[in-house]
């Protein structure tokens, strides 16, 4: 048999073994550079630069989603934070309204513990506080009142506070819809903390990240092995740079792929194959459920938005409907005497005063640690549950979403560091 010749490839050079390690160096810095890319810094640091923002509408749509190009700024911030309004409609869309309703979060919150804390926690607050306004609107009132009417006036409001309370929470979960906007809530949320953004994704999707930037050094030291044939075979000076330019692309474009693909497992001889997030599907729903009971979702969160977010007015004037009555029956049989004593008119600011400096007094107790942590263990527990059963598509697409519109951006630099890489390769190719 004639034995086959190679005299067609050039002499080998040692120097080229090199090639693979340096590339899966630069494969992983390359990631780790994009993966901070992702995430940091947290607010833009860049300059303004003069005519850019008239020039920014003629470019390509994916350039003028580079963060500060609209702006007409150069520089950078961390395309997470930078989409934080965006991100956290799409963690409403894609995760949170998937886990329950805003109507199940608020039963799960169980509104008569939450009125019991309320009446425990408030009764002496509401008895200063009726005391403070009468004194403040019409002062010799109560001064003059008898010690026994002020005793069965406090007596009232003792008796009445629990019915008071529970009409109050049972009216709100009637009504949920129309006074929380979990959305926006997440929405804002996010927008005053960014770095709350960023913790969601780092802490979920932790090994998957970390899987992207150690990729970098195995896929692309596998495929550097690949480019040394290709060099000696072609013997251009150009054969390593370009050959990094695809090193560096198809090296990412691998990495995310495997993140959530493929959806459901595939079994490859003693292999079984799947996305690697979908492969931790309990642990990392503990993970996200867990963040979003204790930071974003929680007791004193939703609290807050019924009484100053969007919808307030609506709820502050369900609390004041439900506390006006309530003055009229603490004053008993005196009430009539009284409305005549102090006049119609200063006897509805009375009134007024007490339902709507009330309102405050009636979700302070809600701020309270220990009640939220309670509570926001419920919620964790309902959202757990419902995540860890999520189909493999559903469940990919909350962390998808960190990473979907702006992958490209990811596997652009890797492509570009790539070419850098392969400019590497041939100095050292050539010095050594």
């Amino acid at each position: 048999m004639t034995p086959i010749s190679l005299d067609w490839l050039p002499a080998l050079d040692w120097s080229l073994l090199l090639i693979p390690f340096i590339t899966g160096i630069i494969g992983y810095i390359t990631n780790w550079v994009g993966i901070r890319l992702l995430f940091y810094p947290i607010d833009f640091v860049g300059v303004r630069v003069p005519g850019m923002k008239r020039l920014v509408p003629y470019l390509p749509n994916r350039i003028q989603q580079i963060p500060g190009f609209m702006s007409g700024r150069l520089g950078w911030q961390g395309i997470i934070p930078s989409r934080a309004e965006k991100m956290g409609s799409l963690a409403v869309d894609k995760g949170i309204s998937k886990l329950g309703s805003q109507r199940e979060f608020y039963e799960e919150l169980d509104p008569e513990r939450i009125a019991e804390h309320i009446v425990s926690e408030s009764s002496e607050e509401i008895h200063a506080l009726v005391e403070e306004i009468i004194r403040r609107e019409h002062p010799q009132l109560w001064a003059d009142a008898p010690p026994a009417v002020r005793r069965a006036v406090h007596a009232r409001i003792d008796d009445q506070l629990p019915e008071v309370v529970g009409n109050i929470a049972t009216n709100i979960g009637e009504h949920i819809d129309d006074l929380l906007d979990v959305k926006m809530m997440v929405v804002d949320q996010f927008e005053q903390e960014p770095e709350l953004v960023n913790q969601v994704f780092m802490e979920v999707g932790d090994r998957e990240l970390k899987f992207v930037i150690n990729s970098g050094f195995y896929i692309g030291t596998l495929l550097g092995a690949c480019s040394v044939p290709l060099f000696l075979y072609i013997n251009q000076w150009w054969v390593l740079p370009v050959a990094g330019v695809a090193v560096g692309y198809i090296t990412n474009y691998i990495a995310i792929k495997l993140i959530f693909l493929p959806y459901e497992p595939h079994d490859i001889g003693p292999f079984t194959l799947q996305g690697l997030f979908i492969q931790r599907q309990d642990e990392a729903s503990w993970a996200y459920t867990k963040l979003v009971a204790d930071r974003i979702i929680t007791l004193s969160n939703i609290a807050e938005n019924l009484l100053y977010g969007r919808q307030s007015d609506r709820t502050r004037q369900l609390i004041k409907d439900a506390l006006r009555p309530s003055i009229d029956d603490a004053l008993g049989v005196a009430g009539p005497a009284v409305r005549v004593a102090t006049g119609p008119e200063e006897y509805e600011s009375i009134r007024e005063s007490v339902a709507e400096e009330g309102v405050e007094y009636a979700f302070e107790p809600l701020q309270d640690p220990e009640l939220n942590e309670e509570r926001n263990e419920a919620l964790r527990q309902l959202m757990y549950e419902r995540m860890r059963v999520l189909s493999p598509p559903d469940f990919a697409e909350m962390l998808r979403q960190a990473f979907k519109e702006d992958e490209w951006l990811l596997i652009f630099i890797g492509a570009v560091l790539g070419f850098v890489a392969g400019w590497i390769q041939l100095l050292v190719v050539n010095a050594v």
